[in-house]
């Protein structure tokens, strides 16, 4: 696993593929007055730490064929791996956007990206080497995951998106009684796998999490 305080330890990623993604992410889930988003969060790092895995090479997927279109509830059907689909998909969206506007999509006002992201979503560019709404189905969906999912991953950093919920994290042994008794928000701390796994989370005697009321706010 790689060190969460080194988000620039890429493993598959190339420097202008991580400044489009910074860029793009931060449009699906911006900062705002409620948190940071998904830039901030990490959400980058945990899509490399896809990429570089065996999903991101397809390694446990049948790819010999044959390649007929699929239909939506047959799932995914292209040959692409994730790997190629984020390589293929960040150049050719990226020459689209210097042919369009004159510069790459990650120098662009967010105006502008919001317009090539909402264009990507309705397969309104034509990509060269796949369906521009497949590229942004599997980002907007891996932008999602590492926005929300454990930071053991590397997104989700600080548990932001946990935050933003009011999500737990890893229940408490008595969480189960409290979801139908509790009558008021259960504000306490979040706490991670890898809060746990590296003893920064108090745990009772079956291994199972505290929970810590939140802090107030002074």
């Amino acid at each position: 696993m790689q060190d969460i305080s080194n988000p620039q330890a890429y493993g598959f990623l190339t420097k202008p593929e991580v400044q489009f993604l910074d860029a793009a992410v931060e449009r699906l889930i911006p900062t705002d007055e409620l948190g940071v988003g998904a830039r901030d969060a990490g959400v980058t790092v945990y899509i490399d730490r896809q990429l570089t895995s065996t999903w991101g090479m397809h390694g446990r997927n049948y790819r010999s064929g044959p390649w007929h279109p699929g239909t939506p509830q047959q799932g995914f059907q292209s040959r692409l791996t994730p790997q190629e689909i984020y390589r293929c998909g960040i150049a050719e969206t990226d020459a689209h956007c210097k042919q369009q506007y004159g510069k790459a999509f990650r120098l662009l006002a967010a105006e502008q990206q919001d317009e090539v992201l909402k264009a990507l979503e309705k397969d309104a560019i034509a990509l060269p080497s796949l369906p521009a709404k497949l590229f942004f189905g599997l980002l907007w969906r891996n932008t999602e995951e590492g926005f929300f999912s454990d930071p053991m991953y590397g997104g989700n950093r600080d548990k932001a998106g946990w935050r933003l919920l009011g999500f737990p994290g890893v229940a408490a042994s008595n969480y189960g009684e409290l979801l139908y008794s509790q009558t008021t928000p259960y504000r306490v701390e979040p706490v991670s796998i890898l809060d746990i796994e590296t003893g920064r989370a108090t745990l009772d005697n079956q291994g199972n999490p505290k929970h810590q009321p939140v802090k107030a706010k002074n």
